[in-house]
């Protein structure tokens, strides 16, 4: 299974008779958008369980639909990981190029 975000409605009229009353939705995955058949009534904004393979084409309605993403239930409550970045490297002041030299401690006479 998949959490993906619904990220829009697909509205595609010429389709084969098994997707005629069937809602496409495209989802975020990542960063990859891919199309899911909608079973559960989702909007966009919605964070959506996915399942994909078998699953799908029954979770769809039928194993002979074509489909290999199928929506399956809305999630009530979902706070995805804030994206990770890397941390900037600490600089050494004594190896900063902009860092004044300093005499050493208790200097010659």
């Amino acid at each position: 299974m998949l959490i993906v975000k619904v990220i829009k409605p697909l509205v595609s009229t010429n389709r084969i008779p098994d997707f005629e009353h069937k809602h496409l939705q495209v989802v975020q995955d990542g960063s990859a958008k891919k199309v899911a058949v909608d079973a559960v009534g989702a909007k966009p904004g919605d964070w959506v369980i996915c399942v994909s393979s078998s699953a799908a084409r029954e979770a769809a309605g039928s194993k002979s639909y074509p489909s290999d993403l199928t929506i399956v239930g809305i999630i009530d409550h979902w706070e995805p990981d804030p994206p990770k970045t890397a941390a900037p490297s600490p600089a050494s002041p004594s190896t900063s190029p902009t860092s004044p030299t300093k005499p050493p401690a208790g200097g010659a006479s």
